[in-house]
């Protein structure tokens, strides 16, 4: 059985852009296939110095084998979870994966604009917000000249939809993780 959220979107699956699929497997292969056997090669070296009880390089080589396991095993449950979309082939007429969405505040007649992306592909301090954001999931749906309000902590905020449309999620990103990021332990 398939359980979907209030979104419409499937609860047990993580929308991403091709390219942030791409990175993410990327990234996993990396670390699989060069980083772990480069670091188990570190952790027998260490070994072979004799007394591990003593041994700060054995036990920080055990200490990176840990952090490595436990990045793969994230990065795995998002890939098995993801689902690719291409949200450059999606109507714009309502908000979805992969909009950008150009808001007016109501309150100060500023305009905010979000892109709703993957949880890894997002940059909220940029507006690249994950679609389990609150305010990606009030957005959901809608369409221009729509007006809507999330509370916050320190209040109510409206907001009038003003443009839907798309711009490329990597083209926008700041952040973009290289070959040389993912060797961080």
């Amino acid at each position: 059985m398939q359980v979907y959220g209030n979104d419409g979107y499937n609860v047990n699956i993580e929308p991403i852009t091709q390219e942030g699929f791409d990175k993410l497997t990327e990234e996993f292969k990396y670390l699989k296939d060069i980083v772990k056997p480069q670091v188990n090669i570190e952790k027998q070296e260490a070994a072979a110095q004799g007394d591990r009880s003593e041994n700060a390089e054995y036990h920080a080589a055990k200490e990176k084998l840990r952090h490595i396991d436990k990045r793969l095993f994230f990065l795995n449950n998002h890939i098995q979870k993801s689902k690719i979309i291409d949200p450059s082939v999606l109507s714009n007429e309502r908000v979805h994966f992969g909009s950008t969405v150009t808001l007016l505040n109501l309150e100060t007649n500023d305009n905010e604009v979000y892109t709703i992306c993957g949880v890894l592909e997002s940059e909220p301090e940029i507006g690249l917000i994950s679609i389990h954001a609150p305010l990606a999931k009030l957005m959901l749906g809608r369409v221009v000249e729509e007006e809507f309000y999330i509370n916050l902590a320190h209040g109510k905020k409206e907001y009038e939809i003003e443009k839907i449309e798309y711009l490329p999620i990597f083209e926008l990103k700041q952040n973009i993780r290289t070959v040389d990021d993912y060797g961080y332990f």
